[in-house]
Formats: C-alpha cells, sequence, structure tokens
C-alpha cells in the first residue's frame, strides 16, 4: 500500500501539445490536476518531466499550478529513467513507491513504470490520470504494465490509501479535491 513517507508523484509530459492529442484529454487533465493538488495537499513530493519543451510546449498550466517552484526534467528518452537528472532527483527524494501518471501511457509512461519496476521501486500507474492517442493503446499500454507487475490504481483510491483514515483537515481537503 502506499504511505505518505514513501510515496513520490512522477507526472510524465502533461504537455499542450501533447494534450491535445489525447484520448478522453479533458477528463486526463481533471484527472491529473486532481493527483497533483492532492500530492500538494498531502506533502508528497513531485517529480515532473517534458518531453522536447520547444516542440511540445510547457506542462498545462491546470497541472502546472499545482506543481509549485520546482522545474522540470526535460528529456528527450521515452523512459523518464533514461534521463540522469530525472533519476538523480528520484534518488535524492528517497522514496521507494513511484505513483505515475501522464502521457503516453503505451510509450513513456510504460517504458518509466517497467524501468522503475527494474530499479528496484514500487510502480503504482494511476489509470484515469494516464492517455494516448488512442483508446486501444492505452488500453494495451495499462494491460501491459499489469502484466509487468505495476500496480494499477485511481485517483481517488490512491488519495484515500495515501490517508489511511477518514478524519482530519487533509481529509476534508482531499475530500474537496475528488468531488
Amino acid at each position: 500500500m502506499l504511505t505518505i513517507d514513501k510515496t513520490v508523484l512522477i507526472v510524465i509530459d502533461v504537455q499542450e501539445k501533447l494534450v491535445r492529442a489525447m484520448y478522453d484529454r479533458e477528463n486526463l487533465v481533471k484527472k491529473a490536476s486532481q493527483m497533483a493538488n492532492g500530492a500538494r495537499i498531502l506533502g508528497i513530493p513531485v517529480i515532473w518531466t517534458e518531453q522536447n519543451p520547444d516542440g511540445l510546449g510547457p506542462t498545462v498550466r491546470e497541472v502546472r499550478d499545482y506543481l509549485g517552484d520546482s522545474q522540470p526534467v526535460v528529456k528527450f528518452s521515452f523512459s523518464c529513467c533514461g534521463e540522469a537528472k530525472f533519476v538523480e532527483a528520484l534518488e535524492a527524494c528517497g522514496r521507494k513507491q513511484a505513483l505515475i501518471l501522464g502521457i503516453e501511457c503505451h510509450v513513456c509512461v510504460f517504458q518509466t513504470a517497467i524501468d522503475l519496476l527494474a530499479m528496484g521501486y514500487e510502480a503504482h500507474v494511476v489509470s484515469d490520470a494516464v492517455s494516448s492517442r488512442t483508446a486501444e493503446n492505452r488500453t494495451i499500454g495499462l494491460e501491459r504494465l499489469k502484466q509487468a507487475g505495476v500496480v494499477i490504481t485511481s485517483v481517488e483510491m490512491a488519495l484515500f490509501e495515501l490517508l489511511k483514515v477518514a478524519s482530519g483537515d487533509e481529509f476534508k481537503q482531499i475530500l474537496k479535491v475528488v468531488k
């Protein structure tokens, strides 16, 4: 199970030009924003990436608003783990549970999660906060992730799993996020 002190949120390539081409893009942005906001409320560190930002634009504002003052890791490899700065940031946070969202599910999300498993991390993919250009590729990506041993979760499931209890200020804030 996910725990606040062991989890890091990884936001992969939720960029303006990419989002426009995604299947069910409105829901993708909504759920990615909810997860990023939930991580902010719970004090979970976030590492976020942008694939070739000169060509694909910045991370969408709806998500970026919850990422604080940190800067994205610029990448050109499909797997985030192919970028030394990403691996350095991941190791520096000292957490072994990776909660992953972003695009594209069957490419960058898939390859990152598989690499993280190989590096000894628990990989959890937020199914309602990932997408691909087609519904079929999203589905194939999620199926392959599950077959490989990645935990498939959802925004609401992950946030309540992290909370553990239905009381307190954080619970009230998270309720507002998921509604």
